[in-house]
């Protein structure tokens, strides 16, 4: 099943799309390209968000492409967005992110896409989110 609303997700480089090996690329994580493939083709909208920056950041977009996805951003929250260090902090907007540092480690690509397409996430529905709304417990 296939939720109604498409999400946004935000997803890391390095321990998560490819193994570490920061700066180079590391191989590509087993399921992950595919895994973001479905999600595209499902309709929800991907960002690349990452700590690489100039040369290093545009590598790694390179080889997404090379691999099949386009991101809808880069490191910032709609590919329009002006991004000044100065002025904006780096956290996006985004209703999922997939990050290697999650606690708990990386889940299985495959799992990660079963939690998405069913919209559920521990149990409980996986709903997009507004910038200026919050559940009260």
């Amino acid at each position: 099943m296939i939720p109604q609303t498409s999400l946004v997700i935000a997803v890391d480089f390095d321990g998560t799309i490819v193994e570490s090996a920061y700066p180079k690329i590391g191989k590509p994580i087993i399921f992950a390209f595919d895994t973001l493939k479905a999600l595209q083709k499902d309709g929800h909208r991907l960002i690349l968000w990452t700590y690489r920056t100039g040369r290093l950041l545009d590598e790694a977009v390179v080889f997404c492409k090379q691999n099949g996805i386009e991101f809808y951003a880069v490191n910032k929250s709609f590919d329009e967005e002006p991004f000044d260090i100065n002025k904006i902090s780096r956290k996006i907007l985004a209703d999922v992110f997939i990050d290697d540092r999650n606690i708990g480690g990386l889940m299985d690509w495959g799992k990660m896409y079963q939690i998405i397409s069913q919209g559920k996430a521990l149990g409980e529905p996986l709903e997009k989110r507004s910038f200026w709304s919050f559940k009260k417990s």
